[in-house]
């Protein structure tokens, strides 16, 4: 038996126990959706949005050609953000809450997240703190050190979870990729909503929209999202791809070829 959620997926009853366990410890849920690349057009045109409206940003992250900080469940990144400081993070994933050292829970750009799309759900916990834009882009040109980019605090989580002689400034640049994003409260919803384009170096897009809510909101606002996209055209039964994972791949190949 399977308990059906719209936009969250359809879960077994021995995974809705686990579900249930990571909203009770997390403090905000991402409800995710890609649009396959036949339908996006469409998309964008159902929702009226407009490119003009699209913030520019640069998102890089840091691994080794194998992946190693990928496999040990770890995401090291940094993002350019046009008119607006950049950021950084270390990213740990997949994370029980219960599990995390009270003082990192006190830190300040310390949070946890569910982020579920049709077909699963992960819980992460993510150290976010703000970088220089310039900074950044002066690791991109090899010109600044990659650990320069992260607090005290973001390479102290590092070491702690990194695999055993990898330091920062080990890592290799994969990326950057550029993406297009819109915010926008739509005049027929309830809710806010987010439009990401990733423009990958190969023609790949991925376009995502995605909600954030309360995790004691989220079947609510599933089903709230489901009515909202179906009314607008929005398939929600393509294949699903995740941004994080598609630019590691291609990136780290770019890197080992």
């Amino acid at each position: 038996m399977a308990v059906k959620t719209p936009l969250l997926p359809a879960i077994p009853d021995s995974k809705l126990a686990e579900l249930m366990t990571l909203l009770g410890g997390s403090d905000t849920v991402e409800l995710k959706l890609t649009v396959p690349a036949e339908q996006q057009r469409a998309a964008i045109q159902g929702l009226g949005l407009d490119p003009l409206d699209a913030q520019i940003r640069q998102v890089v992250f840091f691994d080794t050609p194998d992946l190693a900080l990928d496999h040990a469940g770890i995401v090291v990144r940094a993002r350019r953000i046009q008119g607006r400081p950049g950021d950084s993070v270390v990213k740990l994933r997949p994370i029980e809450p219960d599990s995390i050292d009270r003082r990192l829970r006190r830190l300040d750009g310390f949070g946890v997240e569910v982020d579920a799309i049709p077909g699963g759900f992960v819980c992460s916990g993510r150290l976010k703190e703000e970088a220089d834009s310039d900074a950044v882009r002066k690791v991109l040109l090899g010109e600044r050190a990659t650990r320069k980019l992260f607090t005290k605090e973001q390479r102290a989580l590092f070491k702690a979870h990194a695999p055993e002689g990898l330091e920062l400034d080990d890592l290799a640049v994969l990326g950057p990729i550029f993406v297009l994003k819109v915010k926008w409260q739509p005049r027929d919803h309830a809710r806010k909503v987010v439009a990401e384009m990733w423009l990958y170096p190969d023609g790949t897009r991925i376009f995502e929209l995605s909600t954030k809510c309360l995790p004691s909101e989220a079947f609510q606002v599933a089903a709230e999202e489901r009515v909202y996209l179906e009314r607008h055209g929005i398939d929600l039964s393509g294949e699903q791809q995740t941004k994080t994972r598609t630019a590691l791949e291609y990136f780290a190949g770019e890197v080992a070829a």
